[in-house]
């Protein structure tokens, strides 16, 4: 045994007698005293030589030799240095008899004073002894939530925990976050210390991902302003949402207070579908127009003719957006000239959604289609063929596209290859809306039921219960605000947070 497993028997002894009293007795042969993981490794502690050395020798290279407390108030006793030399010559397993024997015979006070003086070298603080550079690659081995842990040490490990590229590469191996959270700059409380960003983006991830997997929920904001009339579509950009009615008008409100900002009057139909994106607003009607507005002011910068029936479903991607009508057509537009670009044909029925990444389009349609187009070209790709009635919504996020139909059912598919990967049952009716990040789907149904879906899996993670007379739609609020549920039921909107803000 060498010195270290020495001198852990020895204060592991010595605990057992403070906290039991002298007749606890050690423990049987073959049974371990302690377990290792109660104490640093011996190389966690202190260095030392390869050759044996003593506690003492150990302090005194640690410059501890001269804090120890001498007892100078008695001579020593007689025969000391004799006993020590005795006690020298003996060999290891002897040694840790009488230490046994010693501990058994000494009263609370001998003990505890020798616990003062062996206890710290168990306590030492190897990490603040190791150059920056080693302390970060030490803590890069542990996991996030082991790292937040170690920031509650020490204000040092506090420090090395907040380090800005050591999160960076937790959130890209751990949680698959390409960015850090951007914040506003916060009073500096103590002087040296600055919050990562990174770790902020961290720490919010989890509370997303803790807070979808639980279902927990803030009782709901409700916007009213459209009276008795249907709210027909939903967008939000930041702390902003647009409603849509069937008054011919789209009003602007603020999620933060539930006020009405703006409304947006122009189209001379029902607004049956909407997007939105920084300050601009883009909007469908039954008047068979796209009408381009400025959020901020109100005013209807373009109106888009082409169509030659109700605008039903929209997809904005930075400069373009794409159209889709119940005349069986999609248009693709550039929003700041006004421009029709493109005309995709080649569905039979009412285009009904549409999903556009800057590459490829891909709509829904009531013949139960779900095509997959190259714009540019205007030809179609894939036509994905499975349902069995209506498609009502799409997601598409470059790799798997995501239909919802009237016939219950929501299926995924691969993009590339046109095959359908999931079928996801459990919804009782038309699957109205959904929103996909990553591999979390979220679908809004007309059963009164919002699902939460992991479509590597195939399986449900989450049901959500809706009052009965609900027809909910879902979104995902983006980043910059948080995560929530927006669901629709006659003139009323309702917000639930799923995230706990600070």
């Amino acid at each position: 045994m060498g010195f270290y497993g020495t001198l852990k028997m020895i204060f592991y002894k010595m605990k057992r007698k403070l906290d039991h009293g002298p007749e606890v007795r050690s423990f049987p042969s073959g049974k371990k005293p302690c377990k290792g993981s109660e104490y640093p490794s011996a190389t966690g502690l202190v260095p030392y030589p390869a050759t044996p050395t003593t506690f003492g020798h150990i302090r005194t290279a640690n410059g501890q030799g001269q804090q120890r407390r001498r007892i100078t108030s008695i001579p020593s006793p007689t025969g000391l240095q004799e006993w020590l030399r005795t006690f020298q010559s003996w060999s290891g397993p002897e040694k840790l008899m009488a230490l046994d024997e010693l501990i058994d015979s000494c009263e609370p006070t001998h003990v505890k004073h020798m616990m003062q003086v062996i206890e710290p070298q168990f306590q030492r603080d190897f990490i603040s002894l190791l150059p920056k550079e080693l302390a970060l690659y030490v803590l890069s081995f542990l996991e996030p939530k082991d790292l937040l842990q170690a920031a509650q040490t020490c204000r040092y490990w506090r420090i090395l925990a907040e380090d800005n590229l050591l999160w960076r590469e937790k959130c890209r191996e751990e949680a698959g976050i390409d960015e850090p959270l951007a914040f506003k700059k916060r009073k500096i409380t103590k002087p040296g210390f600055t919050h990562s960003p990174w770790k902020c983006a961290y720490i919010r991830q989890h509370r997303i991902d803790t807070n979808w997997r639980r279902g927990d929920l803030r009782s709901p904001k409700v916007l009213k302003g459209h009276d008795d009339h249907v709210i027909t579509c939903l967008q939000f950009c930041g702390n902003r949402i647009v409603s849509g009615s069937d008054d011919n008008s789209l009003k602007v409100w603020s999620a933060v207070t539930g006020k009405c900002l703006r409304t947006l009057v122009g189209h001379t139909g029902g607004v049956w579908s909407s997007q939105m994106r920084d300050n601009i607003i883009i909007s469908g009607s039954t008047d068979r127009t796209l009408k381009v507005w400025n959020a901020e002011t109100g005013d209807c910068i373009h109106t888009l003719y082409g169509h030659t029936s109700t605008v039903r479903c929209m997809h904005l991607h930075e400069k373009r957006v794409v159209s889709g009508s119940r005349d069986a057509t999609l248009r693709v537009w550039n929003v700041e000239t006004g421009q029709c670009l493109h005309v995709l044909m080649g569905h039979v029925a009412a285009v009904r959604c549409v999903q556009y990444d800057g590459r490829r389009v891909v709509s829904g349609a009531y013949d139960f289609m779900v095509k997959v187009w190259d714009p540019e070209t205007e030809t179609c790709l894939h036509t994905l063929q499975g349902h069995t009635n209506r498609v009502y919504s799409l997601q598409f996020d470059g790799i798997h596209v995501v239909s919802g139909s009237l016939d219950t059912s929501i299926r995924v598919w691969d993009v590339e290859t046109g095959n359908c990967i999931h079928t996801l049952t459990g919804h009782q009716s038309l699957t109205s809306g959904m929103e996909l990040k990553d591999n979390i789907l979220v679908s809004g149904n007309a059963d009164s039921t919002v699902k939460i879906w992991d479509i590597k899996t195939g399986q449900c993670l989450q049901t959500l219960q809706g009052e009965s007379s609900s027809f909910p739609q879902t979104h995902i609020v983006p980043a910059d605000f948080g995560t929530g549920l927006y669901s629709l039921r006659n003139d009323e909107v309702k917000c639930f947070a799923m995230e706990k803000f600070r």
